[in-house]
């Protein structure tokens, strides 16, 4: 009923609206995302009065989060509007947008001067004061003046901060031999020349900030409206404008059209970071890593300066579909300018895949799987693509072959992905079955099953979460915990998102009078809410691990607890489901063991350490300027750093590869990823938790 009362609505203002010249595209795309809102997510939320309220209250977080630009007096006169924004959606007469930025426009002109008055002078540090760092205990100034000594401070902090390190990189000796030549002959800057260098460079810093600024085109000024009322609706729905569609495809995906190179921001310019191999640069083999990227050329067209040019839009000159060629002109690390063309192809990007190795256990000898699983993809424009079910079903079965004796499936910083690939992967291990229920907002309740009797893994399991598991990594972790199938290891909760997103293509709702409106880009929207087989939602409260660790960077409020308008943790009825019956896991004892061992590991106890430090600091959130305290701090920061770092490899366990491993770069890599996984303390007692389960199995089926 909610999706054709949704294309009455469409139908009804598309024929005849949309082809006078008098509407205009924010009208097109207001109507339908207002329509697509309230007909089809979960919350059955109105867009009205109330809600206009708190979208008006997020839209002032998202044009100036850091109370960094507008008066309070800017911000009472934008309240005119709290109570409109549902109104402007429908007419398309987006006045807060235009009103908003006119003001931001002459508050950056503002900012700009006392920026270059205040870096123009010395700073003196020997004065006792603060900046309070948390926007959220900030309060929006009243007078030009505050503004201007609030940016004083900031950037005061930041002078300091620079000075500081030119100073300690002035003062560190070179070890290698030409280093130390080419420094002898450098002369040495007194303090006031390094912090005349600093407040230079902070200036720099911020005249790019301010010049992007100024190039905010409307498309970027109206998605901060449009999704100041979506994240209304709850967190994860969001209206995605065109780029950023193409964008989620990728992710999704796991591949792309261009160059296949990693590419990162390095002050005014573009540089290459890595060159990823089997890439179109990699078999062209000229664009090397610190290379700078100065031009970008289309074809016979005249390349384009992206010096300054922020990173996203030099990406975009720099895709483009397969086959087609690029040129680019770039300096190398010798400083050598050569023009590089490089035939687009398609990309995989391996980080997104599934990644599978051998672990072996020194002492006993035992072997183990170990699979990293980084996202549920799936390339939806093409059935023949990659997708993770297919992926870890490979790894499973070379660890047959292998004849390992456990799995550990690490789900660790997953933020979910394809619905479908938590259903099917959770199928590998317990077979044919119930995985997930799903409850729209009609209240009807669908249980998804996995469909095949084949079990392709049917040794012991140990699932690994953490507060970044979310979705699709919450459903099989739940699921495998249910069905008492796997060991679920991990921080105090996964994340809790327990809810479904569709992507909408807005540009369906066009009728063909009104394809001059595209592209209008892509709706992702809640439309459902994940429930466990045993009848408990994920949402909210994610899942608990049997075997609890404590987690790097726990004291960080993660979480979809933690989010405005999250929707809130339920429960349906349980279903039917037969629990693994071939053996079972004695949770308790198990617990027992892995606490003891845990208390004792000092890798373990580098992490509660860290954690307790951060958690007693993360309220003193006011900056020092005094450059006296401002040394001391930074110097108990990085002892404690350097204290609770984990350096230490595992002897317990080698690493192997599944594949063969051929180049250098192949090596080089593989060589870091064992490094890695040796230094991860959560690995190292995963496999001592199986080794523990194993003992137990092998023990009851005697």
């Amino acid at each position: 009923m909610k999706l054709l009362s949704l294309f009455l609505l469409i139908t009804l203002i598309s024929p005849s609206a949309f082809s006078k010249p008098t509407y205009s595209k924010d009208l097109v795309l207001g109507n339908i995302l207002k329509g697509t809102l309230e007909g089809m997510h979960l919350s059955n939320k109105k867009i009205d009065d109330n809600l206009s309220s708190d979208a008006f209250n997020l839209y002032i977080e998202r044009i100036d989060y850091g109370k960094q630009f507008y008066l309070q007096s800017d911000v009472d006169k934008l309240s005119a509007h709290k109570k409109d924004l549902d109104n402007q959606l429908s007419s398309g007469n987006l006045k807060i947008v235009e009103e908003s930025n006119n003001i931001f426009k002459n508050r950056l002109i503002e900012v700009e001067g006392f920026t270059k008055e205040l870096l123009s002078k010395k700073f003196e540090f020997d004065s006792k004061e603060v900046l309070e760092s948390d926007p959220k205990k900030r309060k929006f100034l009243k007078t030009s003046e505050e503004l201007k000594d609030l940016w004083r401070r900031m950037l005061k902090y930041e002078t300091l901060s620079r000075y500081t390190e030119l100073k300690e990189e002035q003062d560190t000796e070179p070890k290698d031999a030409k280093e130390k030549k080419k420094k002898a002959k450098t002369k040495k800057k007194s303090d006031d020349e390094l912090q005349a260098e600093a407040r230079e460079k902070v200036g720099k810093s911020y005249e790019r900030i301010f010049a992007r600024l100024k190039k905010e085109n409307q498309v970027d000024l109206n998605e901060k409206f449009y999704n100041s009322l979506t994240r209304v609706f709850d967190p994860h729905t969001q209206y995605l404008p065109p780029e950023d569609k193409e964008d989620f495809d990728i992710d999704m995906s796991g591949k792309l059209e261009g160059i296949g190179a990693l590419l990162r921001e390095e002050g005014a310019y573009i540089k290459v970071e890595r060159v990823i191999p089997g890439s179109a640069s990699w078999k062209q083999k000229e664009l090397q890593a610190g290379d700078t990227i100065l031009k970008v050329g289309q074809a016979d067209a005249d390349p384009i300066d992206i010096v300054d040019m922020p990173l996203r839009d030099a990406v975009k000159l720099i895709r483009g579909k397969k086959g087609s060629t690029v040129s680019l002109t770039v300096k190398t690390s010798s400083g050598a300018i050569k023009v590089i063309p490089i035939q687009r192809d398609v990309v995989q990007l391996e980080e997104s895949y599934v990644k599978g190795v051998l672990l072996e256990d020194k002492k006993s000898a035992t072997k183990y799987g170990y699979i990293k699983v980084p996202k549920f993809y799936r390339d939806f424009n093409d059935s023949q693509g990659r997708n993770c079910t297919e992926d870890v079903k490979k790894e499973l079965e070379h660890f047959k072959k292998e004849n390992v004796e456990a799995v550990i499936l690490d789900l660790r910083n997953n933020g979910g992905g394809a619905l479908d690939d938590a259903r099917m992967m959770a199928g590998l291990f317990i077979g044919k079955g119930p995985v997930v229920q799903v409850k729209a907002s009609s209240g009807a309740v669908e249980i998804l099953k996995n469909n095949s009797n084949d079990i392709v893994f049917e040794k012991p399991v140990v699932v690994l979460i953490n507060k970044l598991s979310a979705s699709a990594s919450e459903i099989v972790a739940g699921a495998l915990q249910d069905y008492g199938r796997a060991i679920v290891v991990g921080g105090m909760y996964s994340h809790g998102k327990g809810t479904v997103q569709a992507v909408i293509d807005l540009d369906a709702y066009l009728s063909p009078l009104a394809k001059s409106y595209s592209p209008l880009g892509a709706l992702k929207i809640t439309i459902q809410k994940f429930y466990r087989v045993n009848g408990s939602s994920t949402q909210y409260k994610g899942i608990i691990p049997d075997i609890i660790l404590p987690e790097p960077f726990d004291y960080l409020e993660s979480g979809e607890k933690y989010l405005d308008f999250s929707l809130p943790w339920a429960k349906v009825n349980e279903v039917p489901y037969q629990k693994w019956n071939k053996y079972t896991y004695n949770l308790k004892e198990l617990k027992g063991l892995s606490d003891k061992r845990v208390k004792e590991n000092m890798k373990f106890q580098k992490i509660d350490q860290s954690n307790k430090l951060y958690n007693e600091r993360k309220e003193k959130t006011e900056k020092v300027l005094t450059q006296s305290d401002y040394l001391k701090e930074r110097e108990i920061i990085k002892a404690e750093i350097e204290k609770n770092k984990i350096e230490q490899e595992s002897d317990k366990f080698e690493v192997t590869s599944l594949e063969k491993i051929q180049t250098k770069e192949q090596k080089e890599s593989f060589g870091e990823y064992q490094k890695e996984l040796k230094k991860d303390p959560f690995i190292e007692e995963s496999i001592e938790i199986l080794h523990d389960a194993i003992a137990k199995v092998k023990t009851a089926s005697k």
